[in-house]
């Protein structure tokens, strides 16, 4: 355990702009920074460091279907890939988290498993923001500590997590409101059946494309900057993907909405005209569209359109996702990619925005997000002293024996990503280094309590 000690870079994300500085730190928080070297202190040379990275977008999936990921394996990886937190979504556990009990059984099923700091949503769905007996699970589970409330208004993929309609919304907002948390919203309503040929060709990732339109993300959105006017509560929107929607987030913006959104790294790095027919790795939903239409999405994070960039990391076995039939149809909808938020970002971003406009979105931003930006996603006195160090100039090839997810099946496998984890320190001890985890149990539980 490293109680005390000093680390000096010639580029320290300080105050907004890379510095030579050394950053002290003493029992887990950040005590002292100086602009020179100091005596003692370790030398990264120009290695950038910086907050350590935030993803408030994974799905970590235990207790239930640990088989599909768990906390270990999900905050090991997390680790290699620099990052310090990580906030885990209310499905694909069993049971999910609508519940208090559930929310838990969730924190029972993760101790002594993290290996960086896990912060904890909860579920709205039909019927547990109402008092059936005079228990409102939705207002339990705020109280519990969870740091935002998710939603589907399509279906989720899991039938114990179904779906909400506009009226139950409208009936939640005020709850989610008074406790000041965010509303996070997957924005698809499924009109009906979409003209096209995809069940008579389910290994066609055009006809995929084709089976989610983006009229049903455009639609979603619009609703959702509706009811967050009518009731003033914090709203996200996840996951963006169609840039038909950008224009009615920055008109919510401009007009003072609480609303903010997110993008994620497969949306920014893969395009669909590249995705290859029978491959199930990049099935995920929404859909990776077009190069025009993810360009877009990059200018929109360069602009402040978009808040951050997360992975929306979700994992399922190799049968699961259909990895031998190539079945678009019949495969889970997820991408493994929790290890490879900061290179995939990176690669894609680093030709439009520079590196000092680039390292909010992974540290900053989702730390104002989470309402954690008065200990998280700052190098500065009194703050936690979770720390990534990385060089942004150096690729490597990913290979499946180097990922640390449960499954090594990801889509970016083979690909050539330019951002290398050198360090990864969480609450001041190092558990990334060197290309391998050398410390564990290092994280905590973030709770908004």
């Amino acid at each position: 355990m490293e109680n005390k000690r000093s680390i000096y870079s010639n580029r320290c994300w300080i105050d907004g702009k890379l510095q030579p500085a050394t950053v002290s730190i003493e029992n887990s928080i950040i005590t002292e920074i100086h602009l020179n070297k100091i005596d003692d202190a370790e030398d990264v040379g120009d290695d950038i460091l910086m907050p350590g990275i935030i993803d408030v977008h994974v799905h970590i999936n235990e207790p239930g279907r640990t088989d599909w990921e768990g906390f270990d394996t999900a905050t090991q990886a997390a680790a290699a890939g620099g990052i310090t937190m990580v906030v885990d979504m209310p499905l694909n556990a069993s049971p999910v988290t609508t519940t208090v009990n559930a929310f838990n059984e969730k924190l029972t099923a993760s101790k002594n498993k993290l290996h960086v700091n896990v912060g904890f949503y909860g579920g709205l769905i039909p019927g547990n923001a109402q008092h059936p007996v005079g228990q409102n699970e939705l207002e339990g589970l705020m109280q519990a500590g969870v740091l935002g409330v998710k939603c589907f208004l399509t279906h989720s993929g899991i039938d114990e997590f179904p779906n909400v309609t506009e009226t139950e919304i409208d009936e939640a907002m005020p709850i989610i409101a008074k406790y000041g948390l965010p509303l996070l919203a997957h924005c698809e309503i499924y009109k009906k059946e979409v003209d096209n040929k995809f069940s008579d060709f389910p290994n066609s990732y055009r006809y995929y494309l084709e089976s989610r339109p983006k009229q049903w993300e455009n639609d979603a959105v619009e609703m959702m900057i509706k009811l967050c006017r009518k009731h003033n509560c914090k709203t996200h929107i996840v996951h963006v993907s169609s840039a038909e929607t950008l224009i009615k987030i920055q008109q919510a913006k401009a007009e003072g909405l609480p609303i903010t959104a997110e993008t994620c790294a497969h949306y920014i790095y893969f395009n669909a005209e590249d995705i290859p027919d029978s491959n199930c790795l990049y099935k995920c939903a929404p859909p990776i569209r077009e190069k025009e239409n993810n360009d877009q999405l990059k200018a929109a994070l360069a602009n402040g359109v978009l808040d951050f960039i997360a992975t929306d990391h979700s994992p399922a076995p190799p049968d699961i996702k259909e990895l031998e039939t190539g079945n678009l149809q019949k495969a889970w909808g997820g991408i493994a990619g929790l290890q490879f938020l900061l290179p995939a970002a990176w690669t894609a971003m680093k030709e439009i925005i520079s590196i000092e406009k680039f390292i909010p979105l992974l540290t900053e931003h989702p730390a104002k997000f989470l309402q954690v930006n008065n200990r998280k996603g700052k190098l500065a006195v009194g703050y936690d002293a979770d720390i990534t160090i990385w060089n942004p100039d150096e690729s490597f090839e990913v290979k499946p024996e180097n990922i640390l997810h449960r499954y090594n099946c990801s889509p970016y496998n083979g690909q050539t990503l330019y951002g290398t984890t050198q360090q990864t320190i969480v609450n001041g001890i190092t558990v990334f280094q060197h290309k391998k985890i050398v410390n564990k149990n290092a994280g905590q539980w973030l709770l908004k309590k």
